[in-house]
């Protein structure tokens, strides 16, 4: 029987340990059970090769630029809702499966370490169950990764491929858009500590805050950060405008909120795109602006040796080919893949789905 995902301390809250990272006394977690399948495939091009597991609804991080605000199972700010059972019911998909998938990607629309100690500790299992299975695990992450999963990712590296979200080495982008999520030097020793592990290991710089992180200054901060920690590939996408994200943008706080007017004001022209494969519209800024800004990105990541990926989800009218984000995996050989419904999930744990 698999081990479930809570450790509750005697007075029933969440109870602590050295191995788990702590929760910001704000945070709420939800816990429910699961309504449908742990595995489901998604609608997006560069997630279509792989199942996706979502831990929770909503996440801890708070970014103020998340396009999750705008779905409907979204719980609020500073709230997860954790599918405690998600454990048992894997080990179950798994066990039953003609054939195992190659690999998983978390999560389309969560994040797998997420700073809340059930939550890791359901990460921990739910990884630990993969690997014992013999499947890969992808995620994208901005979140500090606990030791035990540590431990079961560098036992495992061979099985493993993965990409930090860092969309800019400073402090200050962090404190006013990334509240809840780990610092910059955390992610950057976090990428780091996957390179030396022989893990492949991307950086994502997603998304793009044109005139906040796209200066001059700041990518050659970031690219500067990156190459030292032994990473050379970064994959890109720049900031869409949903309602729901741009009045979130509004409401942020800190030392760069003041900024946040005038970069809305450039997406005023700018039209709208389908996302590609999702078939759903999103704000964008007017593609001769994209287009410069992605050429002064790989300009910029070239000097310091480092391999651009465009996200073409949201830039499909300017660009092609991957970001990938769902990693690159040899087929298993077997008669046919493992399939999944589409439409397998209900409710609030079906949400719409983007990288990001």
């Amino acid at each position: 029987m698999s081990r479930g995902c809570a450790i509750r301390s005697a007075a029933g809250e969440p109870g602590g340990s050295p191995n788990l990272v702590s929760a910001p006394p704000t945070s709420q977690v939800i816990r429910v059970q699961r309504r449908s399948r742990v595995l489901v495939s998604s609608t997006l091009t560069c997630l279509s090769t792989l199942p996706t597991i979502n831990l929770t609804a909503g996440c801890l991080h708070d970014c103020a630029y998340c396009y999750i605000r705008g779905y409907r199972g979204y719980p609020g700010e500073s709230t997860a809702t954790l599918y405690e059972d998600t454990p048992e019911r894997l080990e179950r998909e798994l066990e039953r499966a003609k054939v195992k998938p190659r690999a998983v990607y978390f999560s389309p629309s969560s994040d797998l370490f997420q700073p809340h100690p059930d939550i890791q500790r359901c990460a921990e299992r739910v990884i630990e169950i993969l690997f014992e299975h013999g499947v890969g695990v992808a995620f994208l992450s901005k979140g500090e990764i606990s030791e035990r999963a540590w431990e079961l990712l560098e036992a495992h590296a061979s099985l493993v491929q993965a990409q930090i979200g860092l969309i800019s080495a400073s402090e200050d982008v962090a404190l006013t858009f990334e509240s809840g999520a780990a610092p910059p030097a955390k992610r950057l020793e976090q990428m780091a500590r996957l390179v030396r592990a022989g893990i492949r290991v991307a950086a994502r710089m997603d998304p793009v805050l044109p005139g906040i992180t796209d200066t001059d200054e700041e990518l050659m901060r970031l690219f500067d950060a990156v190459a030292e920690t032994g990473v050379s590939s970064v994959s890109v996408g720049i900031l869409i405008a949903r309602s729901k994200i741009t009045a979130s943008l509004r409401r942020a706080t800190g030392p760069l909120a003041a900024s946040v007017p005038s970069m809305l004001a450039r997406f005023k022209g700018g039209g709208s795109i389908a996302m590609r494969g999702a078939g759903t519209e999103v704000g964008v800024l007017p593609a001769p602006e994209r287009e410069a800004i992605i050429d002064r990105i790989r300009r910029r990541a070239a000097a310091r040796g480092i391999e651009i990926r465009v996200c073409a989800c949201k830039n499909a009218d300017i660009t092609g080919g991957s970001c990938n984000i769902a990693g690159t995996w040899p087929r298993r050989p077997a008669p046919r893949q493992f399939q999944l419904p589409l439409a397998a999930s209900r409710g609030s744990e079906r949400t719409e789905e983007r990288p990001q």
